[in-house]
């Protein structure tokens, strides 16, 4: 059994790490992440989407009318570049469309998975429209429209 010279100190001590452990040691008034300095510190993250134009392409001679009509993609337009991609009679193309900063005219060339190519030159009206040009190592040759 312990004795009241022994009974105070064990006591007192009992009472002190309780009471850390009570006491916070930063309050905050509200406890929603906005008042919270932890949270305050991180920088905002911004999204910005990447537009996806579509391109058009329609038949103007005889080899493409038997190729038909071809939807592709340009993806990703950072600072003038983008990829540029189809698929047209079992052959998928893939390549790269550009443009000058500040120029409305631009080119863009793919490269087929079985040996063709295509070769494009286009001008964009607005920035969400544009028309031009495409012929094709076929001998295929399109009109082209590029829209947002």
């Amino acid at each position: 059994m312990l004795s009241i010279k022994q009974f105070v100190p064990v006591g007192s001590l009992c009472a002190l790490l309780s009471g850390c452990y009570v006491v916070p040691i930063q309050p905050y008034a509200n406890s929603n992440a906005s008042s919270n300095p932890a949270y305050s510190q991180a920088a905002p993250v911004v999204v910005v989407p990447r537009p996806i134009y579509t391109a058009r392409l329609y038949p103007t001679n005889d080899t493409a009318s038997a190729m038909g009509r071809i939807t592709g993609t340009i993806s990703n337009p950072e600072k003038g570049h983008g990829e540029f991609s189809f698929t047209v009679g079992g052959e998928s193309f893939s390549g790269e469309a550009t443009r000058e900063p500040g120029s409305s005219k631009g080119k863009a060339n793919a490269a087929g998975n079985r040996g063709g190519f295509a070769q494009c030159e286009y001008a964009m009206t607005s920035s969400a429209l544009g028309t031009g040009s495409c012929s094709f190592s076929s001998g295929a040759r399109y009109d082209m429209h590029v829209s947002l």
